[in-house]
């Protein structure tokens, strides 16, 4: 009989298998006591923070040169605690304390949804975020783990997301945080089709609940 297992089982069997392999580990009493606070308002508009390629950064604890030089690492590098990598404005990965959870890399995801007041946090974790497209965060970034420390960019071992630049640019441009939208020609297209494939992904998931 064929066994087929959903993306979040498969995400909980690779969490399962590298959470044993560092078992032993114990964070130093240093790095849990140094805790951030990361709350709504850690998040606002994605293009205030520092732009690398088609994506964005910055850090939270102000390390902002470490992110950005772990960012522009020909060779891969480990970001420093506090560095935030967001490519949309309602996805967000944020680098935790050391020995936080050694299996996602010490990275926690957060869902949001974002509007003119702010930022609202859906849903954070390290193993069971998963997006709109149904897509689980920590399942996508596991294959960059070893060099490129979780971050997926193109050739860096990642399944390719259902969306292209264009469209994460427009979602970028559009950003309700800051303030009106300043797009670019093709973006409003690009905004219809990436509302379009929403509205698929979230009948799709209510068919498979349903039956």
């Amino acid at each position: 009989m064929k066994i087929v297992l959903t993306t979040g089982q498969w995400a909980m069997i690779l969490f399962i298998t590298l959470i044993s392999s560092t078992a032993s580990y114990a964070a130093t009493p240093e790095a849990a006591s140094a805790v951030m606070t990361i709350d709504e308002e850690s998040f606002s508009c994605i293009r205030e923070m520092t732009p690398v390629r088609h994506f964005y950064v910055d850090n939270l604890l102000g390390d902002i040169e470490g992110t950005l030089a772990a960012a522009n690492s020909p060779e891969g590098a480990v970001y420093p605690t506090g560095s935030v990598v967001q490519l949309v404005p309602t996805e967000v990965m944020v680098k935790r304390e050391p020995g936080t959870f050694m299996a996602s890399g010490d990275w926690e995801f957060f869902e949001l949804e974002v509007n003119e007041s702010g930022s609202t946090i859906v849903k954070r974790g390290f193993v069971d975020v998963v997006n709109r497209f149904g897509g689980n965060c920590f399942a996508c970034h596991a294959p960059a783990k070893e060099k490129w420390d979780f971050i997926c960019e193109s050739g860096h071992g990642c399944e390719p997301i259902p969306i292209n630049h264009k469209m994460t640019g427009a979602l970028q441009r559009s950003d309700p945080r800051c303030g009106p939208a300043v797009l670019e020609s093709g973006d409003t297209m690009a905004l219809i089709k990436l509302k379009a494939m929403v509205g698929i992904g979230l009948t799709k998931k209510w068919l498979e609940d349903l039956f």
